[in-house]
């Protein structure tokens, strides 16, 4: 991401020629962003996974909990800490690969738009500018995310869909619990390749807005905090983590209803496409249902977005240090 780097970001004078590593800047950089990504995306999913599982479990689930608390205190009565953590391996997946190429495309979107608006540098974009080069760079992540997304919501779900079962036929066999490679062999064998991308659409409804507000939110903040003089690269640990708590927050409050349409379909709960679905939960359910689990989500994605985009900072600082400035 060109116009996010830390402190290192690297300075090019276009009227000399490029010499030694600078004359590979760019594919470089764009090595940078994907390691520091994923290095961003990684740390935040580790921090955060309980409450992820407790929002997809109040999204899917409704009926079975009245509020965050008490999903969180049933989920860990029946399963312990290992509940809490359900689909972390393919959370940790599906954000390491989402973080990795979303950053790395960013910072390609974000020089395509330069190009388009004929600025000198991309650290010259407006907000504006760099919120479209999120929601664009999205576009490409989504087809990485959806199927890792799938598998985590079914394995976070699963619990409560064998309850309900068992709830409806009470003399059938106690389903076995199976973990991810089994839920994928099922997905492939039943669904075949196709299945594996269940929820595509929502997932690009969900990510290009989101992302455009993601980006957007985390520049603008930024710039708030920027003091006069200083360089919006400059201004530390903390407000770094603030922006980006701020950007998690604009992104999830914009697209949450998509997201809830995205869970349901995943997991298996509504086989409609995505509008059908979406009108469907809003007039049986009310339009308060498209934000189940928004609490969780929230108290969850400050401290994940921000710990994102400082791991990602301070990695693409080093990296960068390091290649252009032995």
């Amino acid at each position: 991401m060109h116009g996010s780097s830390g402190k290192a970001a690297v300075v090019v004078d276009p009227t000399k020629p490029l010499v030694g590593v600078h004359r590979y800047r760019e594919p470089i950089v764009a090595g940078v962003n994907l390691f520091a990504g994923a290095v961003g995306g990684g740390f935040s999913v580790l921090l955060c996974q309980p409450l992820d599982t407790i929002k997809v479990k109040m999204q899917t689930y409704p009926e079975l909990y009245s509020n965050l608390f008490d999903c969180g205190v049933k989920t860990w009565k029946r399963q312990g800490i290992v509940g809490l953590y359900a689909g972390t391996v393919p959370s940790l997946a599906a954000n390491v690969l989402e973080n990795a190429s979303l950053f790395m495309f960013y910072g390609m979107c974000q020089t395509v738009v330069q190009a388009v608006v004929s600025k000198p540098r991309v650290e010259d974009l407006t907000t504006f500018q760099n919120a479209c080069a999120g929601g664009a760079a999205a576009f490409f992540t989504s087809f990485f995310l959806c199927p890792t997304e799938l598998i985590k919501c079914q394995l976070q779900a699963m619990d409560e869909g064998r309850q309900i079962r068992m709830a409806a036929n009470p003399t059938a066999a106690t389903e076995a619990k199976i973990g991810s490679a089994k839920l994928i062999r099922n997905i492939l064998k039943q669904e075949g390749l196709l299945g594996m991308f269940r929820g595509l659409s929502s997932t690009l409804i969900r990510e290009m807005p989101g992302y455009f507000f993601f980006f957007g939110g985390y520049d603008f903040a930024r710039r708030v905090l920027t003091k006069p003089g200083q360089s919006k690269d400059d201004i530390g640990s903390v407000k770094t983590v603030l922006c980006g708590g701020f950007a998690g927050v604009t992104c999830w409050a914009a697209v949450f209803p998509a997201d809830v349409v995205k869970s349901r379909i995943q997991t298996g709960k509504s086989t409609a496409g995505f509008w059908k679905c979406l009108t469907t939960i809003a007039r049986t359910e009310g339009v308060l249902a498209l934000y189940n689990g928004l609490m969780p989500t929230l108290l969850r994605t400050f401290p994940a977005s921000g710990s994102l985009f400082l791991a990602y900072e301070l990695t693409k600082s080093s990296l960068e240090t390091l290649i252009f400035h032995p």
